[in-house]
């Protein structure tokens, strides 16, 4: 309600009225609720405010209230001299405060005009259908069926919407040309997806059956480059860096230790809930790649940080997402990029110089760490939850020491 944020009955007079009049109390308590101070609370709701005054101006409903109407409305707010509007000022008003009560309008079906098209509901029937099957029988999280999808849409742009003639040279033409304009990490992925889709499309008997073997292979050698990571000794720089009693420093350190101890993928971050801490039994259900489910021994130190973060992390009843943002609306993490961006801070504060900037370095860094420290390769693999030995294969050219141990000596050459 609005009287929890103002007391005067002026103001809240000029608050509720305009076309925001209907919505104004229930915005104040999503707010609340969402976790914002009273000081942006306040911001937000004058400017939701003002908002419906606009449009009335304009001759506008909240139905019509769409991205184009926003930005015309921030437009006008630097030259604003609305009396109704705190007596003309506009030193108060976020730009974003509009966006929030545009997103709440739109929770509450009273907007028409969404902020943006679903990606999904563009898609051919052949793609969408394939994304469909893919999510449900592969367990795909989103990023990799956007990348997936986008592959088997352009070949469809490429080629046509009919299977059925495709044959071997336009697929390999296609993938070619393709390579040209992109570099070799992004083709191998376009190689992958490419041959899952022509699987797919094959499986439903539109295709030639063994099509997918046209896509032309691109050379890379897996285990030719050595796993980038950092010395424990930088690991230790990277969690010091973390220290701190604020709510972001605590999740930060949180999320550090995860990724280095246990070598968590970013995805594994986002993706933990309240419920995957089984703390009587010291262990973390982790569901990974195509749901693949383990639970994994919680190291004291990592479940320490976690309770000291848990005791301060923001109380929000509609997620239990282990780790959220740290500014309202407290939210959790949309994609395991965000994790990657907490490791980008810490590594920028903690002052190292690393070969790798995402979440990634720290998993390497992990597995490097249990080699060094005498594990045996199968057992880093059911850590990392590697589906193959060859997987953890990769990480065994760093113990220097163990390869000295078998390597033979180099013939002499006799003169």
């Amino acid at each position: 309600m609005l009287d929890k944020y103002f007391s005067a009955p002026k103001t809240l007079a000029r608050l509720r009225c305009g076309l925001s009049r209907p919505y104004i109390d229930g915005f104040a308590d999503a707010l609340e609720q969402g976790g914002y101070s009273p000081a942006i609370a306040v911001r937000y709701l004058r400017i939701a405010a003002h908002l419906g005054r606009f449009l009335q101006r304009k001759s506008r409903s909240l139905a019509e209230l769409d991205l184009s109407t926003l930005d015309a409305f921030h437009r006008h707010l630097p030259g604003c001299h609305c009396p109704s509007s705190n007596g003309g000022r506009t030193d108060y008003h976020p730009p974003c405060g509009a966006k929030r009560f545009h997103d709440y309008l739109l929770q509450k079906g009273i907007c028409l005009h969404h902020s943006g098209a679903d990606p999904e509901a563009a898609e051919p029937e052949l793609v969408a259908s394939f994304r469909h099957w893919f999510r449900e029988h592969r367990g795909a999280a989103e990023p990799t069926l956007s990348l997936y999808c986008r592959g088997a849409a352009g070949l469809l742009d490429a080629w046509g919407t009919d299977p059925t003639q495709w044959n071997a040279r336009q697929v390999r033409e296609f993938v070619l040309d393709r390579a040209r304009h992109c570099g070799s990490g992004t083709t191998q992925k376009l190689i992958t997806s490419l041959r899952a889709f022509l699987r797919y499309v094959s499986f439903r008997g539109q295709c030639p059956v063994g099509l997918e073997q046209a896509v032309p292979a691109v050379a890379h050698w897996r285990l030719a480059t050595l796993p980038r990571c950092l010395s424990a000794e930088e690991v230790d720089r990277l969690i010091a860096a973390c220290d701190g009693s604020s709510t972001r420093r605590l999740r930060d350190r949180a999320i550090i230790l995860l990724l280095a101890r246990l070598g968590l993928r970013a995805g594994d971050v986002t993706r933990l809930r309240l419920s995957d801490l089984e703390w009587q039994n010291s262990t973390l259900r982790v569901m990974g790649k195509g749901r693949y489910e383990v639970r994994l021994p919680l190291p004291q130190d990592v479940g320490d940080a976690l309770l000291r973060y848990l005791e301060r992390r923001p109380q929000v009843n509609l997620s239990d997402h282990v780790f959220l943002r740290h500014i309202a609306p407290f939210k959790p993490f949309i994609s395991g990029d965000c994790v990657s961006n907490v490791v980008r801070r810490a590594l920028r504060r903690a002052g190292i110089v690393a070969p790798a900037k995402g979440a990634h370095l720290l998993r390497h860094s992990a597995a490097t760490a249990m080699l060094h420290h005498g594990v045996p390769l199968d057992q880093i693999g059911s850590v990392l939850r590697h589906r193959s030995l060859d997987m953890t294969a990769y990480y065994a050219k760093v113990a220097v020491a163990l390869l000295k141990q078998v390597a033979q000596p180099w013939p002499e050459v006799n003169s």
